[in-house]
């Protein structure tokens, strides 16, 4: 791997990382050389096989538990992060709420649960993280968005709204730390196999109206991720600043 990837010395919290997309960036992390701390909403098996998983990779990493929807939650989980492994470097907000609902039979309750993960918890670890970044002169933030910003689905209004909300908060703070050496991006996948849309991705004829959309004619795989954000995370993406990268085969552009 050409050194400008690597990740040497550098602390990485992947938000949501304990299985699908968030646990495949932060193996890559891991084996770019970074520590990570692996994030979950609860403590739970796959938590813990996501921390084997990169210490087998020869990564430092530690399990932290915190439920976004809360708070207080997620202004101790960075603290508790660089008490454990010292101050973040790289910020993956990979963590979300995704409910199906027609748009009329969205409850007041949805929405707020939505809201709070899928955006304020993301203001709040930010709140929490850059500022330090900058002081330090590097950081490196990547949110992950969703091919719902340009395609939504009309069962997932909210969340499609939301994400959309959360890049043009990356752009906003790109802005503001480009000075720093702190870029903000956003990595937006496609329709990507992982457990959440496991059930929907079962029905024969609902995958194949999906491949038939994307120009690759084939449904993502988290691994499909990686990339992407290891070059945002690294030396080699300093230039990159404000972007948002879509890893959809080509789903956005169709």
């Amino acid at each position: 791997m050409d050194e400008s990837f690597r990740n040497e010395g550098r602390v990485a919290l992947v938000t949501g990382s304990s299985r699908g997309i968030g646990r495949a960036v932060a193996l890559g992390l891991a084996r770019s050389g970074a520590a990570v701390a692996v994030h979950g909403a609860h403590g739970s098996k796959a938590l813990e096989e996501a921390v084997d998983e990169m210490r087998a990779a020869g990564a430092r990493a530690e399990a932290f538990v915190a439920d976004l929807a809360e708070a207080e939650a997620c202004r101790r989980l960075p603290e508790a992060v660089a008490a454990a492994l010292g101050p973040i470097d790289i910020l993956v907000l990979n963590a979300s709420l995704e409910l199906r609902r027609d748009w009329l039979a969205v409850t007041e309750e949805d929405i707020a649960r939505q809201v709070a993960v899928d955006l304020t918890a993301s203001l709040l670890i930010l709140q929490a993280v850059v500022p330090a970044m900058a002081a330090r002169g590097f950081g490196r933030v990547i949110a992950m968005g969703s091919i719902q910003e340009t395609r939504p689905n009309p069962r997932l209004m909210v969340y499609a709204a939301l994400k959309s909300a959360q890049t043009n908060m990356m752009v906003n703070l790109a802005r503001q730390y480009a000075s720093h050496n702190v870029t903000f991006n956003t990595v937006s996948p496609g329709a990507i196999a992982t457990d959440r849309n496991a059930a929907v991705l079962a029905d024969p004829a609902y995958r194949a109206r999906v491949e038939d959309e994307i120009p690759s004619r084939r449904i993502g795989r988290p691994r499909d991720c990686v990339g992407a954000c290891l070059l945002l995370a690294s030396d080699a993406g300093a230039y990159i600043n404000g972007v948002r990268l879509f890893v959809d085969g080509g789903w956005h552009a169709g």
